[in-house]
């Protein structure tokens, strides 16, 4: 856990929040600036409830508290419990929704569109507007998205991420996971020369590979070649395997709560 850092001397206008499947990560908006926080891993449970607490007295003062969920019911729970505990005002949690910001869902049901998912096409609009974007997020799952430079969202795919790749094999398959102990992992090359270094490169090549269907796809779509916005946890190990221009961001997800909250309140 990287510690919060809220300055002396700096108002906080909002506690920026975004649960993932496997951790919380923040954000601070201050004097209307975006400042990157730091994350929390849910487990053991004592000690992310212990650190949460102390994240949130940390933002005494904030306005608003903006959150981005797909954790589950649970976790919302705590976190609505450690907001009321530390004084701050009930958490706001995003929804998915027809249009906004600029953006238009292309969903038949826009709920079903995960929270994730639709305020990175948000943010990326506030950050890239007038542009075609292919948007990649790379946790537990990948997840790809294709924006039209108008805002329309064309749709999107789903897939297990790297990790969560490797640890599929390694809890379903006895045989290959005796036979991947001690192995020294992947390099960049699809061919490796040990088990646990053939089940990495072949779970980051397969999410690479997507990615790169997902471009040409993109491409024939929309007549031109998509930029690629890729951003998440595990996006640092798949990076170097892919060719052409990217663009790594991180707070995509945070500059679509600020968006949404912008349109909110009115300002």
């Amino acid at each position: 856990m990287r510690g919060p850092d809220t300055g002396k001397n700096e108002t906080i206008t909002a506690l920026l929040l975004d649960a993932g499947n496997t951790r919380l990560k923040w954000a601070w908006l201050r004097r209307g600036r975006l400042r990157p926080g730091g994350a929390l891993a849910y487990a053991p449970r004592r000690e992310f409830d212990t650190q949460l607490r102390r994240l949130l007295q940390q933002a005494a003062g904030a306005r608003r508290v903006l959150v981005c969920s797909v954790a589950g019911a649970d976790i919302d729970r705590r976190l609505r419990r450690a907001a009321r505990a530390a004084r701050l005002p009930a958490p706001e949690f995003a929804r998915s929704v027809r249009r906004a910001a600029g953006v238009t869902n292309a969903y038949a049901e826009p709920w079903r569109l995960g929270v994730d998912r639709w305020l990175t096409l948000v943010g990326a609009r506030q950050l890239f507007p007038g542009e075609a974007l292919c948007l990649v997020s790379v946790g537990t799952a990948l997840t790809l998205d294709l924006l039209a430079a108008s805002g329309r969202h064309l749709g999107g795919a789903i897939v297990p991420g790297p990790e969560l790749m490797v640890q599929t094999l390694l809890e379903r398959t006895a045989g290959i996971r005796r036979r991947a102990r001690g192995g020294a992992g992947g390099g960049r090359s699809l061919y490796a020369r040990d088990t646990r270094g053939a089940i990495e490169a072949g779970a980051r090549h397969a999410c690479v590979g997507v990615i790169e269907r997902a471009l040409a796809e993109g491409e024939r779509r929309l007549g031109r070649r998509p930029g690629l916005v890729i951003a998440g946890g595990g996006a640092s190990r798949l990076t170097p395997l892919i060719g052409g221009a990217r663009r790594r961001r991180d707070d995509l997800v945070m500059r679509g709560l600020l968006a949404l909250a912008a349109l909110s309140s009115g300002s």
